[in-house]
């Protein structure tokens, strides 16, 4: 008979597996996601088939989790830059109020366990963002420049200015404002 599914341990296990990954990347050992859990190992597949399963599980939530803090009172009726800022602002305080997520979300990017399927989920959360990025493109210098590039300059621009304040923070408004700066002038 299959064990009974907890939503509690559930979550428990995503969110130590933001931890251990976090640290010690996607190669970390199961058994010491389910030990940081709190379940045992067996235990952890009962909520997930295989590793690989919780990377993709994990790698969507994060990605609508990001998604959701950046739209978080978006201001429909604003002109373009006000909303884009909105955006930007919203991603930069997750991102630094949350850097485990982000650090996990930095190996789940690049990892060849993250489905196609997933990599396609994750960009359907991220629709209404590369909608604003579309429309602020329309007339820019950067017009006819293929999205999903304008998607990765925007996230080297928001890793840089993340990373910045991180470092500094005593100036993280001032690299938040120089890191928008630069993101209207490549989009606008």
């Amino acid at each position: 008979m299959a064990r009974p599914r907890s939503a509690a341990k559930h979550d428990a296990v995503l969110s130590a597996a933001v931890r251990t990954i976090a640290s010690q990347g996607t190669g970390a050992a199961t058994a010491l996601i389910a030990k940081e859990a709190g379940v045992s190992n067996g235990s952890l597949f009962t909520y997930f088939d295989t590793k690989a399963d919780l990377l993709n599980q994990l790698y969507i939530q994060l990605k609508t989790e990001m998604a959701v803090a950046a739209l978080d009172g978006f201001p429909a009726q604003g002109d373009l830059r006000d909303q884009l800022l909105h955006v930007w602002g919203q991603w930069l305080h997750w991102a630094t109020t949350s850097p485990e997520k982000r650090r996990t979300l930095a190996h789940l990017d690049v990892s060849d366990d993250i489905t196609v399927a997933s990599h396609q989920q994750a960009r359907r959360t991220m629709a209404d963002i590369a909608r604003l990025l579309e429309r602020c493109l329309e007339h820019g210098q950067m017009h006819g420049t293929p999205l999903e590039f304008m998607l990765a300059l925007m996230n080297a621009v928001a890793d840089t200015t993340i990373d910045f304040m991180l470092r500094d923070p005593a100036n993280a408004q001032k690299h938040a404002q120089s890191g928008f700066k630069a993101l209207w002038h490549i989009v606008a």
